[in-house]
């Protein structure tokens, strides 16, 4: 009975408004003046016209401007010819063509709400201020994703600016790297990345809240409020007193409402000194020696969000002095680094990784990164430039080292000059880091270490194996100090694709992928599913980790 009448009252309401909406239609009719629904065509309202008449004076007079093209302004009015009305419509003709629309009283209240935003904008530079005191009590409280959830769910402050404050210190505390906000149907979502993994941290935002969050955000961002259906990046920074962080904004639209994505850019998560990274001795000393060579190209590859990015700027920041100059060209610029020359692909004025790398090179450079190389033209300025005495970095979308030489010969470039060119090639991926407090070992049978006394045996002769003689494995339990989830940080697994003399006479010979896989084997390479074998039995990380980023161990189960 409760939800007849309940459907009765909703669909009675419809009929009202529906009735509202012709009535207004009629009037604009009889006016002679086009009629507008603002709701159901969600018509954008331009904040900077609606500031040319004074709130008070226009919910008195029952309009709102909405539009500034030119000289022109859109006027949406319930009743022209008010005098209260007619006093605003004429003091606006003085500067500008207006336009009149007719709607209805609903559509009216549903434009002149929008002044709420506009005290907030004028207080909004681009930055939010969180004390030192806030971030220090949030974090006190919130040492776990369960914890911030609990402080979400407990808010009852009906202001948006601390909400949105409350996710992102608790998005620093936690360490995330993104923050996800996602409409559904009955629910509405706030989940964070944190160690490359989302979890859900609140689902019950009302839609009100919801949208008074996104609405904060975009003004944040210096984003359109009133845009609903098209995607708009933007960003803002969190001022804190030791650093500033970035957070780089995304609003695509969705079925249920806007989906907004935060990536929290903290000078503090990046890595950039290069012992940091989990080499094992033997991968960090080809590094370094490709490092030290005045030219080459050194390729980081494997897919988004696997650290590539990092790498490269520890390997800049390793070889940075007054001595040399270094320049690079991203997309779009992550971190600022001192002492180095960055500049950010631009599509709009026609600077593109190849363009840009092309203007670089004449600006002298003796080191060169390449955020990407994406097309044949990038990839012939970046071997050429390597061949004439430069040292460049990029990176390349593939699934091993290996992989690169065949997507850059499917890019156009040419196999004779891939060899003299490549100095190495990098794969990397992410695994996350055991928590050392409360990580457990695994007791091993027989077969188990039967099974990995024989890998650490088939492993090239390069390989310090006497490191591995007290293995184990170890799998993750919770604790307070990971946040309850086992893990805590995340390391690089590395394979290293040195461009020896013999590989190069091989790469001429246009090989086939197994026939170089051979002979890089040969000379000592340990693949990147070994490595990360290797740092779990060193209990860095979980067999479970490895797999995850390389894919089934397939003599382990």
């Amino acid at each position: 009975m409760l939800q007849q009448s309940k459907g009765l009252d909703e669909q009675l309401k419809r009929q009202r408004r529906e009735a509202e909406e012709r009535d207004a239609e009629r009037r604009a009719g009889q006016l002679g003046i086009p009629y507008l629904n603002l709701i159901s065509l969600q018509t954008p309202t331009e904040l900077k016209a609606m500031e040319l008449v004074k709130e008070e004076d226009a919910r008195k007079a029952l309009l709102s401007p909405l539009q500034i093209s030119g000289r022109t302004l859109v006027v949406a009015t319930f009743n022209p010819n008010s005098p209260e009305a007619q006093k605003i419509i004429n003091e606006l003709k003085q500067k500008f063509e207006v336009r009149l629309v007719v709607c209805s009283l609903t559509s009216i209240d549903h434009a002149l709400s929008y002044y709420q935003y506009i005290s907030e904008q004028k207080e909004i530079s681009g930055s939010v201020e969180i004390n030192e005191e806030n971030i220090k009590s949030i974090q006190e409280k919130i040492n776990s994703i369960g914890a911030l959830s609990s402080e979400i769910a407990s808010f009852s402050s009906p202001y948006t600016s601390q909400i949105l404050e409350i996710i992102l210190a608790g998005a620093l505390a936690l360490n995330a790297s993104d923050a996800h906000l996602e409409p559904g149907e009955n629910s509405n979502t706030l989940r964070l990345r944190v160690d490359g993994l989302l979890h859900s941290i609140h689902e019950k935002f009302s839609a009100l809240v919801y949208r008074a969050v996104v609405t904060r955000i975009k003004l944040l961002s210096n984003l359109k409020l009133n845009v609903h259906n098209e995607p708009q990046d933007g960003r803002f920074t969190i001022k804190l007193k030791d650093r500033d962080i970035e957070v780089r904004t995304s609003v695509i639209p969705s079925e249920y409402g806007e989906t907004v994505v935060l990536r929290l850019l903290d000078p503090l998560s990046l890595k950039t000194e290069l012992t940091e990274l989990g080499w094992r001795k033997e991968d960090l000393k080809i590094a370094l020696e490709s490092l030290s060579s005045p030219n080459g190209l050194i390729l980081n590859t494997g897919p988004t969000g696997s650290g590539k990015t990092t790498t490269l700027y520890a390997f800049l920041k390793r070889i940075a002095n007054p001595e040399i100059k270094i320049i690079t060209i991203e997309d779009p610029i992550e971190y600022h680094l001192d002492g180095i020359s960055q500049t950010q692909v631009d599509m709009d004025s026609g600077y593109t990784f190849a363009s840009g790398l092309r203007s670089i090179l004449r600006q002298d450079p003796d080191v060169v990164l390449v955020g990407e190389i994406r097309d044949k033209e990038t990839a012939e300025i970046a071997l050429h430039a390597a061949l004439t005495g430069h040292l460049v970095f990029s990176t390349l979308h593939t699934n091993d080292s290996v992989g690169a030489i065949y997507r850059l010969i499917d890019l156009g470039a040419k196999p004779q000059i891939l060899g003299p060119s490549i100095s190495l090639i990098i794969a990397q991926r992410l695994v996350r880091v055991l928590c050392d407090r409360c990580k457990e070992k695994i007791k091993l049978s027989d077969s188990q270490n039967g099974k990995i006394r024989k890998f650490l045996d088939d492993l090239p002769k390069n390989v310090s194996k006497e490191e591995y003689d007290d293995f184990g494995v170890w799998k993750p339990k919770g604790c307070p100090d990971c946040g309850e989830i086992g893990y805590r940080g995340r390391i690089s697994l590395f394979e290293l694709f040195p461009v020896s003399s013999k590989i190069k006479e091989v790469i001429y010979k246009n090989p086939t992928e197994s026939e170089i896989k051979r002979e890089v084997r040969a000379e000592g390479m340990v693949f990147l599913q070994e490595d990360g074998v290797l740092k779990a039995l060193n209990g860095i990380t979980s067999m479970e980790e490895v797999e995850r980023a390389t894919g089934k161990i397939s003599w382990w189960n």
